[in-house]
């Protein structure tokens, strides 16, 4: 592989990103920090919800904006140059194979994803305080870098396989069922009252990206195995880079 070349197209990708911070900055975080704002602080503060539940907040709200940060990350780039810009095709002629830069989008997005994610830690302390987090290093990184794969992966697979026309469809059919049923502003032990519902959305991969930023920042909050966590998340991240690599060689090609 041409590593200069794969470089060169990070460094592309790095300048777009920098150059639209602000508008990425409003969609990454403006909605978590809202939910953050009225669950987190207002509800508590309010004596509706108990104080415990910002610590149970804050894995889910990282989640979230992993999740759609490196989905919006990939996705609107890839649909945008498919399909309306056809800026895709100057990619193609770059000295270096297809799938390459199917990758290259990924990791820019993983980028993206983690900053994303880490950043809501702060974000959210500084709202939220005083907050319990009792931090698993390893455990933390395994599965905050298994999230970042897993959402720039689903990026790529939404991006080659929704139509222009669909884009709105992709978030209100996908995106958004995959919120409410990821557990990310409640355990998923919280569901044991609807065990059909609890079996199913264990098809959701949030949720193993919601247990597992729950289980590795906020241990003492019931959460899924570790394990099955990382589990769970390495066979979708397969899948869906899988999946997300076929079709754009695909697209590359027709």
């Amino acid at each position: 592989m041409n590593w200069k070349t794969f470089g060169a197209l990070l460094a592309r990708d790095a300048h777009v990103a920098r150059r639209n911070a602000i508008q990425l900055v409003l969609q990454t975080f403006l909605q978590p920090l809202m939910f953050v704002f009225i669950f987190g602080r207002v509800m508590v503060q309010s004596g509706y919800m108990p104080p415990q539940y910002k610590s149970l907040l804050l894995p889910g709200i990282m989640a979230i904006s992993m999740v759609f940060t490196g989905v919006w990350a990939v996705a609107m780039p890839v649909i945008s140059e498919f399909q309306f810009t056809r800026e895709i095709e100057d990619r193609l002629l770059a000295p270096i194979e297809n799938h390459w830069l199917a990758v290259e989008k990924v990791f820019a997005g993983m980028v993206q994803a983690l900053v994303a994610g880490l950043v809501v830690i702060p974000l959210a302390w500084l709202l939220l305080r005083p907050v319990e987090i009792s931090v698993n290093p390893l455990g933390f990184a395994a599965v905050t870098l298994l999230v970042a794969l897993f959402s720039a992966s689903g990026g790529l697979a939404l991006g080659c396989s929704v139509n222009q026309q669909h884009i709105g469809l992709m978030f209100s059919m996908v995106l958004t069922p995959m919120i409410f049923f990821g557990c990310t502003y409640y355990p998923w032990s919280a569901l044991n009252t609807f065990p059909v519902l609890q079996k199913i959305v264990l098809i959701n991969p949030l949720v193993y990206a919601s247990e597992g930023l729950r289980g590795t920042l906020v241990p003492k909050f019931p959460h899924l195995s570790t394990i099955a966590v990382v589990a769970a998340l390495l066979f979708f991240d397969v899948l869906l880079l899988f999946i997300g690599m076929r079709q754009f060689e695909r697209k590359a090609v027709s």
